[in-house]
């Protein structure tokens, strides 16, 4: 959000109390604000300056502009929520009885609600902000902003239903007031809601109707181009989940080509005329990370990881960057999935090692922050369980994916863990009863889940598992399955298929009579174990290794060293 300083930051001269000659109010004012914009902030001396202020019983404006303040300052620079709460609570309280106080009416029950959220108060965020919204209806800015403030606060309850309803009614309300800029904002934040619960019949139409309002819109160039990159992440988003990788191409372009084009356009300061237009997305730093997140993603999906790895790196600098001058809880969410992705690029070409660093550095941002690892506990455990597997560990592999089974109500997540979790049971040879249990529940052919083609895909390869591994004496056939894998996964590269496949052509090119390609597969097949072996000696070797027993509660803060490695490669090789 752009141009509403007078919102943001604290009064200046021009915002007196009202009553000429009160020079006194001007002054601590004056020095309030300096010390508040000192670098370092002198918070103390600025909150000592606006305390003085009240025992001089100002005018009910000063009074309730000045608790705002205090309260601001409190909340955003210090810990002492109480106070910062009494402020917050009394500037609410004052402002309500002033006509046309809005700035300072609507900023302190949109600061109080945050405050009550962070203190586990929702219950009493929702009545204010309801309250505030329904007496905001002649102020655009602001009627829309707490709109948005209520709808996220149900989307971090997980109560979708209302916060769709919510952005449908902010859409109606830009409509009338003339900003098709926000109707889009609202409509696009509606798709992404209805993304997350999988009402994609509702999806369809609705991506229709703000790529229309986009295209059609003209105004600001970097908001024009920022409605368009939120509208092809959705997009691309969408292809993604369906499994559609080629389809995602032509958007991924031109979500590419958005990006550049807002790099080289100048952020002006021309403010428009619409006050109900005062919004941005995302600052263009982000959506620069956005956009190689999701490029990330869709070279995970179509099996290029040298390029996800290649973007992964830009992205992961971009933030580091970005992270020194802002502390947005965003960028840490972009920097988890980041290395989520990354960390499943390290497992498949090899690098078990560097993995098991990564899944410790998603450890410790989530120890950070509560409600990251809320966020994703679950997809943690699965990387843990994926780790696991990798070494060899599965009474641990399975230890994981049942605790990440437990957080989760993602019907793709538990797709992709269950399918895992068979393929645990198919390695360990002695848990059919398990085993059958699980396939009933990811039968792609019978009441799957999900829509996506990899899952599906996934859940047909771990039943053809079961019923290729009691075929026998067809050793053409089985040649003719794994060259092809064998020339795949050396694209990829995964080494683990790579290991498998060579062995598997190794012992059929011997039961074939084909010695000097037996040979060659045999070669093959030893310098992968040795690339392996070493890397899952020191991955082993890690005192991270230990988060491998890890079930429970929040992640653990620190790691005793490992004498070497407790698990063996020989059911690999």
């Amino acid at each position: 959000r752009r141009g509403v300083a007078a919102v943001q930051g604290q009064a200046g001269p021009g915002q007196a109390p009202g009553r000429r000659g009160v020079s006194w109010y001007v002054a601590l004012l004056g020095l309030a604000e300096h010390f508040r914009t000192s670098s370092p902030p002198k918070v103390r001396l600025c909150v000592h300056c606006l305390q003085a202020v009240l025992p001089r019983k100002p005018p009910a404006r000063a009074e309730a502009r000045t608790h705002l303040q205090l309260g601001s300052v409190l909340y955003h620079h210090t810990r002492n929520g109480e106070q910062a709460r009494g402020h917050l609570e009394k500037a609410w309280l004052i402002s309500q009885q002033i006509p046309q106080f809005e700035d300072v009416k609507f900023e302190a029950a949109s600061l109080l609600s945050e405050l009550y959220c962070q203190e586990n108060s929702v219950d009493a965020a929702k009545p204010l902000l309801r309250k505030a919204i329904q007496i905001s209806q002649q102020t655009p800015y602001w009627h829309c902003r707490l709109l948005f403030q209520l709808a996220q606060l149900h989307t971090l309850e997980k109560d979708l239903v209302s916060a769709c309803d919510l952005l449908g009614v902010g859409a109606e309300y830009a409509r009338v007031v003339g900003s098709e800029y926000t109707r889009a904002l609202f409509f696009l934040s509606k798709g992404m809601l209805l993304l997350m619960e999988r009402k994609l019949q509702e999806v369809h139409p609705l991506l229709t109707l703000c790529g229309q309002i986009v295209e059609n819109w003209q105004g600001n160039p970097i908001q024009k181009e920022s409605l368009r990159v939120f509208f092809l992440v959705l997009q691309v988003t969408h292809y993604l989940d369906a499994g559609q990788v080629k389809s995602v191409k032509p958007c991924l372009k031109q979500l590419q080509q958005c990006i550049q084009t807002i790099s080289t356009l100048h952020d002006d300061e021309i403010l428009p005329s619409n006050p109900a237009d005062l919004f941005h997305w995302l600052p263009k730093e982000h959506m620069c990370v956005l956009v190689y997140l999701v490029t990330v993603m869709h070279s995970m999906q179509a099996g290029y990881l040298e390029k996800a790895q290649k973007y992964t790196d830009k992205a992961l600098m971009q933030l580091e960057k970005l992270k020194m001058l802002d502390c947005s809880p965003i960028l840490s969410s972009f920097q988890v999935i980041l290395l989520e992705h990354i960390i499943m690029c390290r497992l498949v070409t090899g690098h078990k090692a560097t993995a098991l660093q990564e899944i410790s550095q998603v450890c410790q941002l989530c120890q950070q922050s509560p409600r990251l690892f809320s966020n994703h506990a679950a997809q943690l455990h699965t990387l843990l369980g994926l780790y696991c597997i990798s070494v060899n560990c599965m009474d641990n592999a399975e230890a994981q994916f049942t605790t990440a089974l437990r957080l989760t109500t993602h019907q793709e997540l538990w797709a992709f863990i269950v399918t895992n979790l068979a393929s645990v049971y198919i390695r360990e040879g002695n848990r059919h009863q398990d085993l059958y249990s699980l396939l009933e529940r990811i039968n792609p052919d019978h009441n799957f889940p999900v829509s996506s083609h990899c899952l599906r895909a996934a859940a047909f390869y771990i039943r053809g598992s079961v019923l290729f591994s009691v075929r026998q004496g067809r050793g053409l056939e089985s040649n003719n399955m794994v060259v092809p894998a064998m020339q795949l996964a050396s694209k990829i590269p995964d080494m683990s298929v790579q290991l498998w496949s060579s062995a598997l052509l190794r012992d059929l090119n011997k039961a074939c009579g084909n010695a000097m390609d037996a040979h060659e597969a045999a070669q093959m097949h030893q310098n992968f174990s040795q690339q392996l072996l070493q890397d899952h000696i020191e991955a082993c070797s890690l005192p991270e290794h230990n988060l491998i027993t890890w079930t429970d509660g929040p992640p653990p803060v620190q790691f005793q060293a490992q004498n070497g490695p407790t698990t063996s490669l020989a059911s690999l090789l």
